[in-house]
Protein backbone atom coordinates (compact mmCIF):
# COMPACT_ATOMS: atom_id res chain seq x y z
CA UNK A 1 0.00 0.00 0.00
CA UNK A 2 1.42 3.39 -0.71
CA UNK A 3 2.07 5.68 1.84
CA UNK A 4 0.30 9.17 2.27
CA UNK A 5 1.92 11.63 -0.16
CA UNK A 6 3.52 9.22 -2.33
CA UNK A 7 2.84 8.54 -5.85
CA UNK A 8 2.16 5.24 -6.76
CA UNK A 9 4.24 4.23 -10.64
CA UNK A 10 0.93 4.25 -12.17
CA UNK A 11 -0.08 7.91 -11.17
CA UNK A 12 3.51 8.97 -11.80
CA UNK A 13 2.73 7.16 -15.45
CA UNK A 14 -0.38 9.46 -15.92
CA UNK A 15 1.22 12.54 -14.89
CA UNK A 16 4.02 12.26 -17.44
CA UNK A 17 1.27 11.12 -19.68
CA UNK A 18 -0.28 15.10 -18.93
CA UNK A 19 2.72 16.90 -18.34
CA UNK A 20 4.21 15.62 -21.36
CA UNK A 21 1.51 16.26 -23.96
CA UNK A 22 0.84 20.14 -22.25
CA UNK A 23 4.75 20.70 -22.76
CA UNK A 24 4.77 19.97 -26.36
CA UNK A 25 1.10 22.31 -26.43
CA UNK A 26 2.62 24.63 -25.58
CA UNK A 27 5.61 24.93 -27.05
CA UNK A 28 3.05 25.99 -29.91
CA UNK A 29 3.08 29.01 -27.81
CA UNK A 30 6.72 30.17 -28.56
CA UNK A 31 5.44 33.36 -30.13
CA UNK A 32 4.87 34.46 -26.39
CA UNK A 33 8.63 34.50 -25.51
CA UNK A 34 8.44 36.47 -28.63
CA UNK A 35 6.43 39.08 -28.17
CA UNK A 36 7.56 39.39 -24.44
CA UNK A 37 8.17 43.31 -24.93
CA UNK A 38 4.46 44.11 -25.88
CA UNK A 39 3.15 41.67 -23.54
CA UNK A 40 1.49 44.04 -20.88
CA UNK A 41 -0.98 42.78 -17.89
CA UNK A 42 -3.66 45.03 -18.98
CA UNK A 43 -4.18 43.14 -22.09
CA UNK A 44 -3.92 39.83 -20.20
CA UNK A 45 -6.37 41.34 -17.72
CA UNK A 46 -8.96 42.35 -20.00
CA UNK A 47 -9.00 39.27 -22.22
CA UNK A 48 -9.48 37.18 -19.13
CA UNK A 49 -11.94 39.25 -17.67
CA UNK A 50 -14.07 39.21 -21.24
CA UNK A 51 -13.91 35.03 -20.99
CA UNK A 52 -15.25 35.26 -17.72
CA UNK A 53 -17.90 37.54 -18.22
CA UNK A 54 -18.54 35.78 -21.26
CA UNK A 55 -18.93 32.48 -19.62
CA UNK A 56 -21.04 33.15 -16.87
CA UNK A 57 -23.60 35.42 -18.54
CA UNK A 58 -23.45 32.32 -21.00
CA UNK A 59 -24.69 29.61 -18.38
CA UNK A 60 -26.98 32.44 -16.68
CA UNK A 61 -28.88 33.01 -19.86
CA UNK A 62 -28.81 28.98 -20.65
CA UNK A 63 -30.01 28.38 -16.97
CA UNK A 64 -32.42 30.93 -17.07
CA UNK A 65 -33.92 29.83 -20.44
CA UNK A 66 -33.06 26.81 -21.27
CA UNK A 67 -31.41 25.15 -24.11
CA UNK A 68 -32.06 22.58 -27.20
CA UNK A 69 -30.05 19.40 -26.27
CA UNK A 70 -29.69 20.35 -21.99
CA UNK A 71 -26.14 20.96 -20.66
CA UNK A 72 -24.77 18.40 -22.99
CA UNK A 73 -25.24 20.13 -26.11
CA UNK A 74 -23.88 23.21 -24.09
CA UNK A 75 -20.15 21.04 -23.75
CA UNK A 76 -20.69 19.28 -26.67
CA UNK A 77 -20.70 22.81 -28.93
CA UNK A 78 -18.03 24.11 -26.56
CA UNK A 79 -15.85 21.37 -27.55
CA UNK A 80 -16.52 21.72 -31.10
CA UNK A 81 -15.85 24.97 -31.55
CA UNK A 82 -12.64 24.65 -29.41
CA UNK A 83 -11.55 21.95 -32.25
CA UNK A 84 -12.89 23.94 -35.11
CA UNK A 85 -11.24 27.55 -34.21
CA UNK A 86 -7.49 25.95 -35.24
CA UNK A 87 -9.36 24.97 -38.43
CA UNK A 88 -10.41 28.07 -39.35
CA UNK A 89 -7.42 29.90 -38.77
CA UNK A 90 -5.96 27.16 -40.82
CA UNK A 91 -8.45 27.85 -43.51
CA UNK A 92 -8.90 31.74 -43.28
CA UNK A 93 -5.00 32.32 -42.64
CA UNK A 94 -3.73 32.33 -46.00
CA UNK A 95 -6.44 34.90 -46.78
CA UNK A 96 -5.96 37.16 -43.70
CA UNK A 97 -2.31 36.87 -43.96
CA UNK A 98 -1.94 37.64 -47.37
CA UNK A 99 -4.70 41.01 -47.25
CA UNK A 100 -2.63 41.99 -44.61
CA UNK A 101 0.61 41.77 -46.31
CA UNK A 102 -0.78 43.36 -48.91
CA UNK A 103 -2.12 46.47 -47.05
CA UNK A 104 1.23 46.99 -45.61
CA UNK A 105 3.66 49.55 -47.60
CA UNK A 106 6.01 47.88 -50.21
CA UNK A 107 8.68 48.51 -48.21
CA UNK A 108 7.38 45.99 -45.11
CA UNK A 109 6.25 43.61 -47.16
CA UNK A 110 9.54 41.21 -48.14
CA UNK A 111 10.19 41.55 -43.89
CA UNK A 112 7.17 40.32 -43.38
CA UNK A 113 7.07 37.40 -46.16
CA UNK A 114 10.07 36.46 -44.31
CA UNK A 115 8.51 35.73 -41.17
CA UNK A 116 5.97 33.54 -42.32
CA UNK A 117 8.20 30.66 -41.79
CA UNK A 118 7.06 30.72 -37.75
CA UNK A 119 3.48 30.64 -38.30
CA UNK A 120 3.56 27.99 -41.29
CA UNK A 121 6.26 26.09 -38.78
CA UNK A 122 3.53 25.74 -35.87
CA UNK A 123 0.82 25.14 -38.50
CA UNK A 124 3.33 21.54 -39.43
CA UNK A 125 3.37 20.95 -35.81
CA UNK A 126 -0.13 20.88 -35.16
CA UNK A 127 -0.79 19.04 -37.79
CA UNK A 128 2.10 17.21 -38.37
CA UNK A 129 2.23 15.87 -34.96
CA UNK A 130 -1.29 14.26 -34.63
CA UNK A 131 -0.87 12.99 -38.77
CA UNK A 132 2.55 11.21 -37.81
CA UNK A 133 1.10 9.83 -33.95
CA UNK A 134 -1.77 8.35 -36.16
CA UNK A 135 0.18 6.39 -39.04
CA UNK A 136 2.45 5.13 -36.18
CA UNK A 137 -0.73 3.82 -34.51
CA UNK A 138 -2.12 2.38 -37.65
CA UNK A 139 1.20 0.68 -38.40
CA UNK A 140 1.20 -0.77 -35.17
CA UNK A 141 -2.14 -2.07 -35.02
CA UNK A 142 -1.17 -3.48 -38.35
CA UNK A 143 2.05 -5.12 -37.02
CA UNK A 144 -0.52 -6.45 -34.42
CA UNK A 145 -3.29 -7.53 -36.77
CA UNK A 146 -0.52 -9.14 -39.11
CA UNK A 147 1.92 -10.92 -37.31
CA UNK A 148 1.09 -11.00 -33.48
CA UNK A 149 -2.86 -11.57 -33.22
CA UNK A 150 -2.36 -15.29 -35.22
CA UNK A 151 0.43 -16.07 -32.77
CA UNK A 152 3.56 -16.54 -34.99
CA UNK A 153 6.12 -15.60 -32.27
CA UNK A 154 4.37 -18.41 -30.04
CA UNK A 155 1.41 -19.01 -27.73
CA UNK A 156 3.71 -17.78 -25.02
CA UNK A 157 5.78 -14.78 -26.25
CA UNK A 158 2.64 -13.75 -28.69
CA UNK A 159 -0.05 -12.97 -26.26
CA UNK A 160 2.84 -11.09 -24.08
CA UNK A 161 4.10 -9.00 -27.13
CA UNK A 162 0.48 -8.24 -28.61
CA UNK A 163 -0.38 -6.95 -24.87
CA UNK A 164 2.71 -4.90 -24.21
CA UNK A 165 2.44 -3.37 -28.15
CA UNK A 166 -1.50 -2.65 -27.18
CA UNK A 167 -0.48 -1.23 -24.02
CA UNK A 168 1.79 1.55 -25.60
CA UNK A 169 -0.86 1.81 -28.74
CA UNK A 170 -3.15 3.11 -26.08
CA UNK A 171 -1.01 5.01 -24.64
CA UNK A 172 0.19 7.08 -27.57
CA UNK A 173 -3.27 8.02 -28.63
CA UNK A 174 -4.20 9.39 -25.00
CA UNK A 175 -1.23 11.04 -25.62
CA UNK A 176 -2.28 12.52 -28.57
CA UNK A 177 -5.61 13.07 -27.80
CA UNK A 178 -4.54 15.52 -24.40
CA UNK A 179 -2.15 16.69 -27.00
CA UNK A 180 -4.39 18.26 -29.32
CA UNK A 181 -7.25 19.12 -26.74
CA UNK A 182 -4.29 21.27 -25.04
CA UNK A 183 -2.72 22.37 -28.55
CA UNK A 184 -6.00 23.63 -30.03
CA UNK A 185 -6.25 26.41 -27.11
CA UNK A 186 -2.91 27.34 -27.84
CA UNK A 187 -2.53 27.67 -31.28
CA UNK A 188 -6.56 29.77 -31.10
CA UNK A 189 -4.88 32.06 -28.09
CA UNK A 190 -1.29 32.93 -30.47
CA UNK A 191 -3.08 32.67 -34.00
CA UNK A 192 -0.52 30.01 -35.13
CA UNK A 193 2.60 32.59 -34.07
CA UNK A 194 1.29 34.98 -36.39
CA UNK A 195 2.29 38.24 -33.84
CA UNK A 196 6.19 37.13 -35.03
CA UNK A 197 5.01 38.24 -38.39
CA UNK A 198 3.41 41.73 -37.19
CA UNK A 199 2.59 42.22 -33.36
CA UNK A 200 -1.10 43.80 -34.15
CA UNK A 201 -1.79 40.16 -36.47
CA UNK A 202 -3.17 38.41 -34.11
CA UNK A 203 -5.44 40.99 -32.75
CA UNK A 204 -6.91 41.43 -36.51
CA UNK A 205 -6.71 37.66 -36.91
CA UNK A 206 -8.97 36.80 -33.49
CA UNK A 207 -11.34 39.24 -34.61
CA UNK A 208 -11.87 37.95 -38.33
CA UNK A 209 -11.78 33.94 -36.71
CA UNK A 210 -14.45 34.52 -34.31
CA UNK A 211 -17.01 36.57 -36.42
CA UNK A 212 -16.33 33.56 -39.08
CA UNK A 213 -16.92 31.16 -36.45
CA UNK A 214 -19.58 32.19 -35.78
CA UNK A 215 -21.06 31.99 -38.91
CA UNK A 216 -20.17 28.51 -39.41
CA UNK A 217 -21.68 27.37 -36.10
CA UNK A 218 -24.71 30.18 -36.42
CA UNK A 219 -27.82 29.18 -34.02
CA UNK A 220 -25.84 26.17 -32.35
CA UNK A 221 -26.53 26.62 -28.68
CA UNK A 222 -28.14 29.30 -28.79
CA UNK A 223 -30.72 29.76 -25.07
CA UNK A 224 -34.19 29.80 -25.67
CA UNK A 225 -36.52 32.25 -25.30
CA UNK A 226 -37.26 35.83 -26.68
CA UNK A 227 -35.80 37.21 -30.19
CA UNK A 228 -33.51 39.79 -28.06
CA UNK A 229 -31.59 37.02 -25.87
CA UNK A 230 -31.03 35.12 -28.91
CA UNK A 231 -29.51 37.90 -30.62
CA UNK A 232 -27.68 38.91 -27.73
CA UNK A 233 -26.25 35.69 -27.40
CA UNK A 234 -25.41 35.22 -30.69
CA UNK A 235 -23.45 39.17 -31.22
CA UNK A 236 -22.36 39.11 -27.53
CA UNK A 237 -19.49 36.99 -28.28
CA UNK A 238 -17.72 38.30 -31.03
CA UNK A 239 -18.81 42.23 -30.36
CA UNK A 240 -16.93 41.62 -27.10
CA UNK A 241 -14.23 39.82 -29.13
CA UNK A 242 -13.74 42.23 -31.64
CA UNK A 243 -13.85 45.43 -28.57
CA UNK A 244 -10.78 44.38 -27.04
CA UNK A 245 -9.04 43.43 -30.35
CA UNK A 246 -9.46 47.14 -31.17
CA UNK A 247 -8.73 48.59 -27.94
CA UNK A 248 -5.45 45.80 -28.45
CA UNK A 249 -4.95 47.80 -31.28
CA UNK A 250 -4.58 51.13 -30.17
CA UNK A 251 -2.83 49.85 -26.93
CA UNK A 252 -0.27 49.18 -29.52
CA UNK A 253 -0.50 52.11 -31.10
CA UNK A 254 -0.27 54.28 -28.42
CA UNK A 255 1.67 52.48 -26.03
CA UNK A 256 4.54 51.12 -28.36
CA UNK A 257 4.09 52.99 -31.71
CA UNK A 258 3.16 50.11 -33.25
CA UNK A 259 0.46 50.23 -36.39
CA UNK A 260 -1.57 47.82 -38.87
CA UNK A 261 0.42 49.39 -41.91
CA UNK A 262 3.61 50.57 -39.84
CA UNK A 263 6.80 48.08 -38.90
CA UNK A 264 6.74 45.64 -36.05
CA UNK A 265 8.39 47.72 -33.82
CA UNK A 266 7.52 50.87 -32.64
CA UNK A 267 8.89 53.23 -29.50
CA UNK A 268 7.47 52.96 -26.30
CA UNK A 269 5.65 55.92 -24.75
CA UNK A 270 7.23 57.59 -22.69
Amino acid sequence: MAEAGTSTPDEGRVVALFTTAGAAAQWLGFSREALAEFDAPGIRFVQGLRAFLGTVTTFALIWMYGVDGGWSSVLEDGLTKLFMAPLVLIVAGPLVITGFILYAPKDLRPGLRQNLRFPLMTVGAYLGLPLAGLGAAAGVWWLIITYVAPWKFGLIVGPLLALLLSFWLVGGLLWLAVFVFLASGVVARTAFNTGVVHPTLPAVFTAIVVWTLNLVSLGDGLPNGPLSIKIAALLGGPLSVTAISAWELRFLRTRYGVRVRGPRTGHTAE
